[in-house]
């Protein structure tokens, strides 16, 4: 209180919008992770984010969006996380780092795992279909340029085609 009695103003820092559709997009991702496209809850993901519903659909306009939005930062946040686990190596070396800490990560914390499941689900849809393929093409490429081996080999790394013997 001041000395005449009135209260004193407190000032509070108001979230960006960046900031507030980061937490939004980190809710969004255990959300959709958890119960798909379909089965998650915009309300779940407003109350998880300290947020009314009526603001993730001013940020993103629909579920859908909202959605790709996660898809997409769930991938790039991938594609950062072979990056870091491959800095400084190459050929089969920066290809085994990148597989043992994506199976940390998943072993760990299971999200983006379930996160990336479910988007490959919701590949029915031509729009969610074409934000994957590139997120998850990012990937291949990443994993080609960084251990010079050719696609094929990537694609027994990754268990999309099966190893010999």
């Amino acid at each position: 209180m001041l000395a005449n009695n009135t209260p004193m103003a407190t000032t509070t820092t108001r979230k960006s919008a960046t900031e507030r559709r980061d937490e939004i997009l980190a809710a969004a991702l255990h959300e959709f992770a958890a119960h798909g496209l379909d089965g998650a809850s915009t309300d779940a993901i407003a109350k998880a984010a300290g947020i009314s519903q009526p603001y993730v659909f001013r940020l993103f306009g629909t579920k859908k969006k909202l959605f790709m939005a996660s898809v997409e930062r769930c991938l790039r946040e991938t594609l950062e996380m072979f990056h870091t686990a491959s800095a400084g190596l190459s050929g089969e070396d920066a290809l085994s780092a990148i597989g043992e800490r994506y199976t940390e990560l998943v072993a760990t914390d299971p999200v983006y795992l379930h996160a990336q499941l479910q988007s490959y689900a919701a590949c029915d849809d031509p729009e969610i279909r074409e934000v994957v393929r590139h997120g998850y093409g990012e990937l291949v490429k990443f994993a080609e340029r960084v251990s010079g081996l050719p696609s094929e080999r990537i694609a027994r790394s990754s268990g999309c085609v099966p190893q010999d013997g």
